[in-house]
């Protein structure tokens, strides 16, 4: 038999509209139990609660969903492409007992390095034990991951899962006791200090992979969206976000190295490497953040003796054109951020590094000649090789995995990325926000911007009084009175 709603939910899901959104379940104490997405809000939702939909409440995980939803809640937006989107951002939010998809990475592959152990190998499993490991994925391709580990193995002598390392007498390992080591070309007696090192190297190398991983999931999801095929890009989503979350976990709990090095040392390698006149005591990086040449914005991080400086950290939104031009948007943030030092007498970093190749490089050189300024030293850091690329005509540069200057340069990239991903993910959840008021008439953008400076978050305004909304500048009893209406069916 169907799982029978109350008559709460009955009368809400009668009142649901026929359009695209996000529908959350909650318990009998409030608590959001699961969060789903729709194109026609009333035939999603109605399937859950429909006689004729007895194969539905079969599967044990919906039925046990259904015995506990209590209330209902809709947030409706303008398209399916924003219902995937916020669904995705409340799920992360509030991480629902039922959305199993987002809160567990069970149905795809980790690798675990077990760095508490004498001699850390490389393991896949579905389950994060501990924080002490480091974990690395989830991948959804299974076959690509073992053949990656095994090339790794090859590559930097590292062991997996199935190894048998034998302590010696004199301290040191014997990591195989058979032909393997012949095969994969490295040391088979080391120090536990030597095979650290190689571990290290490999981990640089997968969390490379991860990224590169990511960036290709991203470009999938977005094509994807981009067809309405909305199940593909949600399923994309569920592990672009399980990914993303993973690649931050690895970096927050990654140990120091072995030999940490001085941040001036660090800062006099990069000089000798980069052929450049002074040491660059001052970096700044720029990365430019899309979806789909939508939502497009730059960031500028400022490093100041190897460490961010924030207080010099800057964000922009492309104003010069609407569209997916890299290049162009490149070269506009450019421009903006040193024409203005220029205008106000400031001086100029050491060193400028461009996320990208030459492509980029060129756009951003581009920005310096438009405005008449002499461009700093600057440099291009192409992803999939880490490639240092030159403005002149010197040959692209690939400095060792492990050289201390190269990881600063990483550091302040990855840096910059993170800045412009968070600007574009605030741009993207404030329109969210505001589609939402849209529906509301009366409100223009100058009074709705006054509500979010006050409330800071639908979820406040939400709970906020007729007569807190009366503070609001421009928010009269009468439109506050219908206000306070509307977000209470919200």
């Amino acid at each position: 038999m169907p799982v029978q709603a109350n008559g709460k939910i009955k009368e809400k899901v009668r009142g649901l509209p026929h359009g695209p959104g996000v529908y959350l379940m909650k318990d009998r104490f409030g608590h959001i139990i699961y969060v789903g997405k729709a194109k026609d809000l009333k035939k999603r939702v109605s399937t859950y609660f429909q006689a004729s939909r007895r194969l539905l409440t079969q599967q044990p995980k919906i039925r046990a969903l259904l015995h506990t939803v209590y209330d209902l809640e809709v947030v409706e937006v303008r398209s399916e492409a924003e219902a995937l989107l916020l669904e995705g951002r409340l799920i992360k939010r509030w991480k629902p007992k039922y959305n199993t998809d987002f809160t567990d990475d069970k149905r795809f592959l980790l690798v675990r390095v077990d760095t508490a152990a004498a001699l850390p190998r490389f393991r896949l499993t579905r389950i994060r034990k501990d924080e002490q490991s480091w974990y690395f994925g989830p991948f959804a391709h299974a076959g690509l991951l073992r053949r990656t580990l095994a090339e790794m193995r090859r590559e930097f002598g590292i062991l997996l899962g199935d190894a048998k390392p034998v302590r010696q007498g004199d301290g040191r390992w014997l990591l195989y006791d058979d032909m393997r080591s012949e095969i994969y070309g490295h040391a088979n007696q080391v120090s536990g200090e030597e095979y650290r090192e190689r571990v290290e190297r490999a981990c640089v190398f997968l969390e490379g992979k991860s990224r590169k991983w990511l960036s290709e999931l991203r470009d999938e999801m977005d094509a994807a969206a981009q067809k309405l095929e909305f199940e593909q890009a949600a399923r994309l989503r569920d592990i672009v976000f399980a990914l993303e979350k993973t690649l931050l976990r690895t970096r927050k709990f990654q140990r120091d190295p072995l030999n940490p090095v001085a941040p001036a040392a660090v800062l006099e390698q990069l000089k000798t490497s980069l052929g450049l006149a002074t040491v660059p005591e001052h970096l700044e990086c720029f990365d430019i953040s899309h979806i789909s040449g939508t939502f497009v914005v730059a960031s500028l991080v400022h490093f100041r003796g190897g460490k961010p400086d924030r207080s010099q950290y800057r964000r922009y939104r492309i104003r010069g054109f609407i569209g997916n031009d890299d290049f162009r948007a490149m070269q506009e943030v450019v421009g903006r951020r040193y024409r203005r030092l220029s205008d106000e007498g400031k001086r100029f970093p050491d060193l400028v590094v461009i996320d990208g190749g030459k492509g980029q490089l060129g756009a951003a050189l581009r920005a310096f000649f438009e405005h008449d300024l002499e461009p700093p030293p600057i440099i291009g850091l192409a992803k999939k090789e880490e490639t240092v690329v030159f403005p002149d005509e010197r040959p692209p540069l690939r400095l060792d995995r492990q050289h201390e200057g190269l990881k600063l340069l990483q550091r302040i990239r990855d840096e910059a990325h993170r800045f412009a991903n968070a600007f574009n993910a605030e741009l993207r959840s404030r329109r969210i926000r505001e589609t939402i008021l849209d529906d509301f008439e009366g409100l223009g953008p100058v009074r709705r911007r006054a509500l979010f400076e006050r409330f800071k978050s639908l979820r406040r305004m939400k709970q906020a009084t007729e007569l807190q909304l009366q503070e609001v500048e421009g928010i009269g009893p009468k439109l506050a009175f219908r206000l306070h209406a509307f977000l209470s069916n919200r």
